[in-house]
């Protein structure tokens, strides 16, 4: 179900986006409400599911994450246990950042952020192939980062 929000809920959810780190005096202030409503709004978009967490973000390459890449993974059966058991073994995994189930050729694409090449192929190899019910693994090194927008894109025009 969609949320019905106010324009004072989008102006939150857009500068939170923008910076979770801000005070809500601040918060209050750039969305033109006082401090006491400005925090019960926001504590009441946290208990809908609307804000989900708090993260900071960090630059994997100066921390020595020089790798990413996606694997592009075909299943033997799309059952739903059988896609079950494949997410949760893919949540064990902690070089995979992100997971997406696909409709088409592939089941899954999954993103993997590593130290270097041979973690990647380690992990292809040993992990993912090996992997109960995958039938095939594709892979594509990514080059450079193009867009990085990991937000939702709030319009407010």
């Amino acid at each position: 179900m969609k949320a019905r929000l106010d324009a004072i809920d989008w102006q939150i959810l857009k500068e939170l986006q923008e910076d979770g780190r801000m005070t809500n005096v601040e918060l209050a202030r750039r969305v033109g409400i006082s401090a006491p409503p400005c925090l019960r709004r926001v504590r009441g978009l946290e208990e809908v599911g609307l804000i989900r967490g708090y993260r900071t973000l960090l630059d994997e390459k100066k921390l020595g994450y020089d790798v990413t890449a996606f694997a592009m993974v075909g299943l033997h059966s799309q059952t739903e246990a059988d896609l079950l058991a494949f997410e949760e073994q893919v949540s064990l995994w902690p070089i995979v950042r992100e997971s997406y189930m696909l409709s088409g050729e592939v089941d899954f694409l999954l993103k993997c952020v590593t130290q270097d090449l041979q973690t990647f192929q380690t992990f292809i190899i040993r992990d993912l192939t090996a992997t109960p019910n995958v039938d095939s693994v594709r892979t594509a090194l990514t080059i450079r980062r193009t867009k990085d927008e990991p937000v939702v894109p709030i319009d407010l025009g």
